[in-house]
């Protein structure tokens, strides 16, 4: 007699939707009204009304941008040429990718407020270990370095999930632990100086001006190819999809951002010498974003971090293993911030015990909210906290152009935090009475 197939039961199928709608929704991926539009027409005017209901997306943190460039080039005219624009891209560089680190721990509705030493460990580690007593090859002291800052996320990671201790405490002792290991690291001299040019090249070496237009196209190229394929199957196969004149429009806009940034990169910005070139930075930041981006949006873990995080008790009863996915998560928030504290020492040329953790963690977290990652968990992207380390830069920059003291840089910069936070609570406001 043929077995006939039990009914799942009630409670599995509604945890597995309850998964799924959050996961989707929280990550954006939900078959929002604009994507069934048949035209580019339709498609903006349901874009507007999802504006009006409270889903701006970046708009905020775009238009904050624009208002800040317009607002410092008034009071400086050198705000917007082109050496100060790309010594904002590399100045920035460090808030943008450790905010990318942050945004793993923001989308579970948690905190990591030790990856400002941890960062400065990664960087560390490599500086130790390319020291000409050491004699390692530059390559694997940054394996090395990744790894260890991976492994302290690890351990920490596992010390929330598993005795089921509070983030904030736990990363607020790395905080304090991984300053002393930096303190015991360096010892009495304080600081390391790195004389590998690899190394310092990564944050003040340029591409020649032919390479860099090489390079731009070809990230667009593969921009262009991916997102027109992936167009194509989802319709192929009878699935939702944006009209096709707004891909286009997409590629199109990618592309002359990319012809911005090449022309402002290919400017002679030296003084005694010409500087020109994208620098190499600008390329290690965009790969990140292009990695965690797609690890978020494409694959079974992001779907599972924007699941927990959104509805946690949801994705436990859908059978993801809530333990396993938070350890990662902290475990690649700390690998980022590893890259970021290279960079930091590649821009530095050097190590030091002078290194303010406190400040970067904190500017990792401003840039993330203010880009459009929230606080309450669920809701971000990688290129949120790319938006919000602009930010924080081009108030860093404009404000030392204007000679302003570091109080009043703090002080603006916890102004536009605030103002990001409340925006996040009047939108979810708005989006839970919708």
């Amino acid at each position: 007699m043929a077995k006939v197939d039990e009914p799942a039961h009630p409670d599995s199928v509604a945890a597995e939707a309850e998964l799924t709608e959050a996961a989707a929704s929280q990550a954006n991926l939900a078959v929002a009204p604009e994507l069934v539009a048949d035209s580019l027409g339709e498609y903006l005017r349901a874009w507007v009304a999802r504006i009006r209901a409270g889903e701006s997306g970046v708009l905020p943190v775009i238009g904050g941008l624009l208002l800040i460039s317009i607002l410092f080039q008034k009071l400086n005219s050198h705000f917007l040429t082109a050496g100060n624009l790309v010594n904002l891209l590399v100045q920035g560089s460090v808030y943008m990718t450790l905010a990318m680190g942050e945004v793993f721990a923001l989308l579970l509705g948690e905190i990591d407020l030790s990856i400002g030493f941890v960062s400065a460990i990664g960087g560390t580690v490599v500086a130790e270990l390319v020291k000409q007593s050491s004699g390692w090859p530059w390559w694997a002291a940054v394996i090395v370095g990744l790894l260890a800052c991976a492994a302290i996320g690890a351990i920490q990671g596992t010390i929330i999930t598993r005795i089921g201790l509070p983030s904030f405490v736990v990363t607020l002792a790395g905080l304090l632990g991984w300053q002393g290991v930096l303190l015991l690291i360096l010892g009495k001299g304080g600081s390391l100086p790195i004389n590998v040019n690899v190394i310092n090249d990564i944050a003040s070496g340029n591409l020649t001006a032919t390479a860099s237009w090489i390079v731009m196209l070809a990230i667009v190229a593969a921009y262009a190819a991916r997102t027109w394929l992936q167009y194509s199957r989802r319709r192929s196969k009878g699935l939702v999809v944006p009209p096709g004149s707004l891909v286009l429009l997409k590629i199109v806009a990618v592309l002359v951002a990319g012809v911005v940034v090449v022309v402002i990169c290919n400017t002679n910005r030296g003084t005694l010498v010409p500087i020109r070139g994208m620098p190499w930075v600008v390329l290690i930041v965009l790969g990140v974003l292009a990695m965690w981006t797609f690890l978020l949006g494409r694959t079974k873990f992001g779907r599972y971090v924007y699941g927990i995080g959104g509805n946690a008790e949801g994705a436990r009863r859908a059978g993801v293993s809530l333990a396993t996915i938070r350890t990662l998560a902290f475990t690649l928030a700390s690998f980022t911030a590893g890259i970021a504290g290279i960079i930091g020492a590649s821009r530095l040329r050097s190590v030091s015990t002078a290194i303010d953790g406190g400040s970067l963690v904190l500017y990792a977290v401003a840039a993330a909210v203010i880009g459009g990652t929230s606080l309450f968990g669920g809701r971000g992207k990688a290129m949120h906290a790319v938006l919000g380390g602009l930010v924080i830069a081009a108030i860093d920059n404009g404000m030392g152009l204007q000679g302003y003291s570091a109080a009043a840089k703090f002080v603006v910069t916890a102004l536009v935090l605030l103002a990001a936070v409340t925006i996040d609570a009047v939108a979810r406001r708005g989006r839970t009475t919708a």
